[in-house]
């Protein structure tokens, strides 16, 4: 089984910085890419960011957080980060990682897990 754990959703001033991580645990072969999708009230899952693995080296941006957020990871500690800077009420969502990967060598099929979600709110 695999397991992703996010952490660092709160409450934030417009303007203000918040920095999100998610932790993968369990059998985990290898990693195809990491990311963080979205869900602001009344409104459908949208992307924000997803990373490949160092060795390809590509990164994606939603629209609206383009030149505002990084992701980055740590893969020997199969975690992805996601830096939010210039907040703004906007960003008003349900956070949640995404982690596609193979489990084992052997492993037929990929595998696409998600975390249970984190809140962020920002208001003044």
């Amino acid at each position: 089984q695999v397991q992703l754990v996010e952490s660092g959703g709160g409450l934030v001033q417009p303007g203000g910085s918040l920095r999100l991580s998610c932790a993968a645990s369990g059998r985990i072969f290898s990693i195809h890419f990491m990311g963080w999708h979205r869900q602001p009230p009344g409104k459908e899952r949208e992307l924000v960011a997803l990373i490949s693995p160092p060795s390809v080296g590509m990164t994606k941006y939603g629209d609206s957080v383009q030149g505002r957020f990084t992701i980055s990871t740590d893969y020997a500690k199969k975690t992805v980060y996601l830096q939010m800077n210039s907040l703004k009420p906007e960003d008003t969502a349900v956070y949640t990682c995404n982690v596609k990967l193979r489990e084992t060598q052997d492993s037929p099929r990929l595998s696409d897990c998600w975390g249970q979600g984190t809140q962020v709110t920002v208001s003044a």
